[in-house]
């Protein structure tokens, strides 16, 4: 099993720990202290040795931080964790921020009217943030101070740095040797009249080498700077022992390895123009640069971009992982069916029969992610990740969600589907047909050149705001190929600016939740691709999604009546292909209940 249930955290640790941070605060004569959930690469997923924000609140979900003062402490976090937070921290000392309705700027200067002096750590905070909090707290008497981590000096039995192995990712997966991609990056760089790049993301260290590690649990990357040159040589800053020789072999004589304490000198020893993502790397690098006289450009990782636009081996790896996993969910699905309206197990049940379905394949490398699996009450809980605790017996008349992902060589893969467990109620069956009017809206989409996750995610919520109904999430993110789940600079979301180019992954994931009661979400990855020729189309150049996951969609929660009669095609046309896509590989068992489950509607 790769998922374990234990409890990481339990809010009664929070209040001493909080205590000790408070009696540093008081030594070093400052207000307050900034504990985000990210580490040094701003990484959703950290190693257990950067775990803070859950190691002092409680709090275990994968974006938010907290602002620590004498007098509060405030835990901010986005819709996504609204209940969450509730549940792991101790209300009586620490205080859910809703956020970023709530601005931390605004919030600091009503809790410290007097002014005070707030530190925080520049390697785990980015210029661009910063930046902003500086202009916030203007006039306000409040200042900022960089100082070193205080929760580390509280930690005592805090985790030692990760130390997992590099391995090669080969050209069978990456469908590009990294020679021509550090082409590709390099003659941009000499474009805009920069020397070299610092990379601090290790997603791109990884695809721009082709290499894939073991430091963080369900997201296979190397922890590591590097800095590339723009005569396409690299010095790569993470432990030497994590690369053998194959590796150092694969890398090439233009890759050198260096001890992370030889990063700062090598930052030092730049010339010319350095470009650097102050939306992703750490404060701490450019504040290097600036007293070593270096001149800064600031512009995105030269590596995003074109990482998150998958090549033709990379998309039809995602295609052959979706239906690798499309098998294990048909399985499960199948099994849950079998086991009727009183099935007598529970969210841990399920978990560890979907972890052992997809490893089946022996393809599967880890999950991708912590197993969503909520019944009832805990479906509502949108990052709901399920512990020994929280375990809940399946009942029948509950919704349940299982948002789940395998990581294999060839891709990376998320899915997820509502079930009802006997016979769903009409309310059931109208919200849900509503979050799958929005899911198949975004799957028919098509759309001019140029938008981005901004300009089509109202589509996902329309049926629900008709009926006022909403979702406190992002419609869909970016999707790594053999990399994070969660992935950009790609979002469908109404934050998101980024046009949408060929080969971008997506989820496709609208949701509804009803506190105390049941949460529903579908997803399905989606491809972007150049639009189909229409006979009614001008000459503009269009975008459309191809839909690569194939999971039947339960029939038993879907009001036909509520669809258009588009509805109903694409949904009848979407099971007809999975049929024929996952059943001939399927036990004879499943293959019978695929045949109902993908029946017309």
């Amino acid at each position: 099993m790769f998922q374990s249930f234990e409890a990481t955290t339990k809010p009664s640790d929070g209040p001493a720990r909080l205590a000790d941070l408070r009696k540093v605060l008081r030594t070093e004569k400052l207000a307050g202290f900034l504990v985000p959930r990210s580490d040094a690469h701003q990484g959703e997923n950290v190693p257990a040795r950067d775990e803070r924000l859950a190691w002092l609140t409680g709090f275990t979900g994968s974006a938010g931080f907290c602002a620590a003062l004498q007098a509060r402490a405030g835990v901010f976090i986005d819709g996504r964790y609204t209940l969450q937070v509730r549940e792991q921290i101790d209300l009586a000392h620490f205080t859910p921020v809703d956020w970023p309705a709530t601005d931390l700027g605004a919030w600091l200067i009503e809790a410290l009217p007097d002014g005070g002096v707030i530190g925080f750590d520049p390697w785990l905070h980015v210029k661009d943030q910063i930046d902003k909090l500086v202009v916030a707290l203007e006039g306000s008497g409040i200042s900022l101070r960089e100082v070193d981590n205080l929760v580390d000096r509280i930690w005592d039995d805090q985790p030692s740095p990760p130390q997992g192995t590099i391995v090669a990712h080969g050209i069978e997966f990456s469908g590009e040797e990294s020679t021509t991609k550090r082409a590709r990056i390099t003659a941009q760089l000499r474009e805009d009249g920069q020397a070299a790049a610092v990379l601090s993301m290790p997603d791109s260290l990884a695809w721009l080498l082709n290499i894939r590690g073991a430091d963080i649990a369900r997201n296979p990357v190397a922890l590591a700077f590097a800095i590339l040159s723009a005569d396409g040589k690299v010095q790569v800053f993470t432990d030497p022992a994590k690369a053998n020789p194959a590796v150092r072999a694969h890398l090439g004589p233009d890759v050198e390895i260096f001890p992370p304490e030889d990063f700062g000198p090598a930052l030092d020893a730049l010339t010319g123009k350095v470009r650097i993502d102050k939306a992703t790397a750490p404060l701490w690098i450019s504040n290097r640069l600036v007293r070593a006289g270096v001149e800064i450009d600031y512009a995105t990782d030269p590596c995003a971009l074109p990482k998150a636009c998958k090549n033709k081996v990379e998309i039809e790896g995602a295609r052959r992982a979706h239906l690798r996993d499309g098998i294990a969910m048909a399985e499960l699905l199948a099994w849950l069916d079998g086991l009727g309206a009183t099935p007598e197990i529970s969210e841990i049940d399920v978990v560890r029969k979907l972890e052992g379905l997809r490893a089946r394949s022996n393809l599967l490398v880890d999950i991708s992610f912590e197993t969503i699996c909520g019944t009832g009450p805990n479906g509502a809980i949108i990052h709901y990740r399920v512990t020994e605790d929280s375990n809940r017996m399946i009942r029948e008349g509950d919704l349940l969600l299982v948002d789940s992902g395998g990581q294999y060589r060839d891709g990376t893969t998320d899915i997820t589907r509502t079930i009802a467990i006997g016979t769903p109620t009409s309310e059931h069956r109208a919200c849900f047909t509503r979050v799958l009017q929005g899911m198949i809206a975004i799957s028919l989409a098509r759309w001019p050149v140029g938008l981005g996750g901004r300009d089509l995610d109202p589509l996902a919520r329309r049926a629900l705001w008709a009926a006022g109904q909403d979702f406190d999430h992002g419609t869909g993110h970016g999707v790594g190929s053999f990399l994070g789940v969660h992935e950009g600079p790609q979002r469908l979301s109404r934050l998101s600016t980024v046009p949408f180019e060929p080969g971008m992954i997506l989820s496709n994931e609208p949701g509804y939740y009803r506190a105390g009661a049941f949460g529903i979400r579908i997803e399905n990855l989606v491809v972007v691709q150049k639009a189909r020729d229409l006979a009614t189309a001008d000459k503009r150049k269009m975008l459309e999604f191809e839909t690569i996951s194939f999971t039947p969609i339960d029939r038993n929660l879907i009001d036909a009546a509520m669809l258009s009669e588009a509805e109903r095609d694409w949904i009848d046309a979407y099971h007809a292909e999975i049929f024929d896509k996952i059943a001939p590989n399927c036990s004879p068992e499943t293959q019978s209940w695929l045949k109902r489950a993908c029946a017309p509607i």
